[in-house]
């Protein structure tokens, strides 16, 4: 435990209202927000006041990679850079949708690896520790070379499931691609359940051929389909997927996603699929989303996130976070 210092939780322009429930909603931290003011200047430069002292303090910065990723990315950079030369003891970065995620690997020639970019920068800027969901590929976490907390949604996606899913004992859980099979077959596990996997294939050999899923493993004929993946940006592989479903016989279909990007999607796309229910977790904003499709559900994140700090503040164990804590009722889900 670091003794004689306290949390300190500042927080950008990406998601505030995430941040100031983190930081004194209720059941959690009970501590205020560090006042700060992160505005542009005409030229587009970031400019970032701290109003508190936050010397020999353990600081916390949640940010998340919402719609403008760039100027979130910089503006996260530029307070963990404020933070280091106003002596904080420890600064942790809380990114509860870690930016670049997909970008992962070296998937052809010349493609650049951001996610490491993004760790080195990171580093660079002064951080000591990162708090992170559901990372899109696990292996990110090697890029850094200091602490990398990768907190799941998983708990709060199977209590949904257990007390919101009408039949979901009759139900099949299913991956839009082989990506997400690992994620999947842990929650059929838990759950008891089977589990599907579609691949997406071109319908020809055009590079312009329509796409169409096909489904490799599993029957959902006659059972409610729970389709699970790990973050939905322009809905293209949703779309596929629940019609997919719906050709192969499932009674209906509800689909669980951890980050709701919807960065090019049109909501009232969604609205005419044939999916009962779109839930999502709030590691980005939802309220617009909602306003322009009901089928947009919301779960709150932020006491996961909040005891996530608590632990690492009090040098105890996060592992214990993905118990039986969650089913208990502290989100009401």
């Amino acid at each position: 435990m670091l003794h004689g210092n306290s949390i300190k939780i500042l927080t950008g322009n990406s998601h505030p209202e995430l941040a100031t429930t983190v930081a004194s909603g209720e059941l959690q931290l009970g501590t205020p927000l560090t006042p700060c003011t992160v505005t542009k200047f005409s030229n587009g430069e970031i400019n970032v006041k701290i109003s508190e002292s936050v010397r020999d303090e353990d600081v916390f910065i949640l940010q998340s990679a919402c719609s403008d990723v760039n100027d979130h990315l910089m503006e996260l950079l530029i307070l963990i850079s404020a933070c280091k030369g106003a002596s904080a003891r420890r600064i942790t970065a809380v990114i509860p949708c870690y930016p670049y995620a997909r970008m992962d690997k070296k998937d052809k020639s010349r493609a650049p690896i951001t996610a490491k970019l993004v760790a080195n920068m990171l580093a660079v800027a002064g951080c000591d520790h990162v708090i992170t969901m559901d990372l899109h590929a696990s292996q990110i976490q090697g890029f850094f070379d200091f602490p990398v907390d990768n907190l799941y949604s998983e708990p709060l996606m199977i209590s949904y499931i257990k007390h919101h899913i009408e039949g979901w004992q009759n139900g099949i859980i299913v991956s839009p691609d082989a990506g997400g099979a690992k994620r999947v077959t842990a929650i059929a596990d838990k759950l008891d359940l089977e589990f599907a996997l579609f691949h997406r294939k071109r319908d020809g050999k055009a590079e312009d051929a329509p796409e169409k899923m096909e489904l490799l493993v599993g029957d959902v004929k006659g059972k409610v389909a729970i389709l699970v993946d790990d973050m939905i940006d322009t809905g293209t592989t949703l779309s596929l997927a629940a019609r997919s479903l719906k050709e192969n016989g499932a009674l209906r279909t509800i689909a669980l996603v951890s980050h709701g990007l919807f960065s090019e999607t049109r909501m009232s796309l969604l609205e005419n699929l044939p999916l009962d229910t779109l839930v999502v977790t709030n590691t980005m904003p939802q309220q617009d989303h909602q306003q322009d499709c009901t089928k947009l559900v919301t779960l709150d994140i932020s006491a996961t996130i909040a005891e996530s700090i608590r632990r690492t503040h009090n040098g105890e164990s996060i592992s214990l976070l993905f118990g039986d804590w969650v089913d208990m009722g502290i989100n009401g889900y």
